[in-house]
């Protein structure tokens, strides 16, 4: 985390004095932010945390987006009919995503009426996921419904497994593969920063070992289509335009 700084926006916003305290972080102001030599920065803007690199510490910034993404249904609960529900399995009912990073797929989950816990061992992505479950909480839709977010577990996912006090359904993994072709843009940039903080999983394969013992019926585990898999030949898979789900089950 030596790379990341806090950002000051707003001298009478306490937010950014609470974060730096417990993430042990710098606690910089914009202008600092342009003479020190730091990858990343988070800051409160345009009403959520925002982590930014030195191309836009004046705008902009990667949050975690909580609306359905293009081409998904706004409705709750959304129909389970892509891949990652099938890989998941539509009678499931409680989902740990081992591999939180931005948990798009977390909260597609949660939008198809899952219970997700949510694990994330990079504290900065941490913070950041739980910004958006709590701006998450406040939508109308959510508190209208009574539902709860995601949980948010922060830590090595291997050793929080096995300390679940119940076996989750599933268990799914999007572990951090080793790229081998281009991104769009859009991907491109959200990956490479995620990649930037977390670096790839060489541990893949013990969260995969560790994610067996732990479920109660399934583990789902998503990668590109050109990489190995990941607990040998799985029992379904299911393949995408790009990258393919593999399950295994218990």
């Amino acid at each position: 985390m030596s790379k990341t700084a806090i950002l000051i926006a707003d001298d009478s916003d306490l937010r950014p004095r609470v974060l730096s305290e417990r993430l042990d972080l710098p606690l910089l102001s914009l202008a600092a932010a342009e003479t020190v030599d730091y990858e990343f920065f988070l800051i409160y803007r345009d009403g959520c945390l925002k982590l930014l690199d030195r191309q836009n510490l004046k705008k902009g910034g990667l949050t975690v987006e909580i609306d359905p993404r293009p081409g998904e249904q706004h409705s709750y609960p959304a129909p389970k009919k892509d891949l990652l529900a099938q890989a998941v399995g539509k009678k499931s009912r409680t989902v740990v995503d081992a591999t939180g990073g931005w948990a798009q797929d977390s909260l597609a989950l949660f939008r198809m009426g899952y219970e997700v816990t949510c694990i994330e061992r990079s504290p900065v992505m941490a913070a950041l996921l739980a910004d958006g479950f709590e701006r998450l909480a406040q939508k109308d839709w959510v508190r209208k419904r009574e539902l709860v977010p995601p949980e948010l577990l922060v830590g090595n996912a291997i050793e929080l497994l096995a300390g679940l006090p119940e076996k989750p359904d599933c268990i799914y993994l999007d572990p951090m593969f080793p790229p081998k072709r281009k991104q769009s843009a859009a991907t491109r940039k959200s990956m490479a920063v995620l990649r930037d903080i977390l670096g790839d999983d060489t541990d893949r394969q013990a969260l995969f070992d560790a994610a067996f013992a732990a479920t109660g019926r399934r583990v789902a585990v998503k990668s590109p289509d050109y990489a190995e898999p990941l607990g040998g030949k799985p029992n379904e898979s299911y393949q995408g335009k790009l990258l393919r789900y593999d399950v295994y089950l218990k």
